[in-house]
């Protein structure tokens, strides 16, 4: 049994000593902050951003770095994941991505407005969570999906025009992307020549709407695209190489 003086004695030198290593462990993880936040990458439109998600209470919604409510998806990695194309057209008009579905309120964004919500969006996937949150199979789940099997595709460039329109963040082109269509079932477009006549192709692209109410694949003429860029869109998919 301690004394009073030898109880004294080890409650003032426990509490240094855990004060201390707490001081310490805090100094320690500031030192790291910066490192690991990817501080110098913070731009100006970084931080735009970041104003526009807090005036807007995204977070009554969304999570970011797990953090907020749990109704709508985690956008710590969004870009990543859906790519900076297809962000920009929903963040234009969520409906566009699923009519008649998507619940999310157009906020009427401005193109600049958007650009630096997907600077902030970039940024913060880029900070080292130490894995969190954890990358999805969606590629492999993409494959389940469609129900259909295709070679593996030749190696053709991808040409700027697919971004710009986002196929690739619901379709798997050449090998690449596909990551945001495997939830919908949106089909690889490698071979897609084989089954598609040139003209229901372009139909398809220029009104998809039209040819099956409700699919999920937006339009995109003439707010994203042109009908020459549709053109150009179909060339593609009908080159020789793929």
């Amino acid at each position: 049994m301690l004394s009073k003086r030898q109880a004294r004695a080890f409650f003032l030198g426990g509490t240094f000593v855990f004060s201390a290593a707490f001081v310490g462990l805090t100094i320690d993880t500031h030192r790291h902050v910066p490192k690991q936040t990817n501080a110098h990458l913070i731009t100006p439109e970084v931080v735009a951003g970041k104003k526009i998600w807090e005036d807007n209470n995204c977070m009554g919604c969304h999570t970011l770095f797990g953090e907020g409510a749990y109704y709508a998806p985690e956008l710590t990695k969004t870009v990543e994941r859906r790519g900076k194309a297809w962000l920009r057209i929903f963040l234009k008009d969520p409906e566009k991505m699923y009519p008649g579905r998507r619940k999310m309120v157009n906020y009427h964004f401005t193109d600049e407005e958007i650009e630096h919500v997907i600077a902030f969006f970039e940024w913060a996937g880029q900070v080292d969570l130490n894995g969190f949150p954890a990358d999805p199979p969606l590629r492999d789940a993409l494959a389940a999906t469609s129900g259909v099997e295709y070679p593996e595709p030749l190696p053709l460039p991808v040409p700027a025009i697919l971004e710009t329109a986002a196929c690739t963040g619901c379709h798997r082109v050449a090998g690449q992307g596909g990551d945001a269509g495997a939830l919908i079932g949106a089909p690889p477009l490698d071979g897609v020549h084989l089954r598609k006549t040139r003209d229901e192709l372009i139909q398809w692209i220029s009104d998809p709407q039209a040819i099956k109410p409700g699919t999920a694949m937006p339009d995109l003429v003439p707010s994203v695209i042109s009908d020459a860029q549709v053109i150009e869109i179909v060339d593609y998919l009908y080159s020789p190489a793929n």
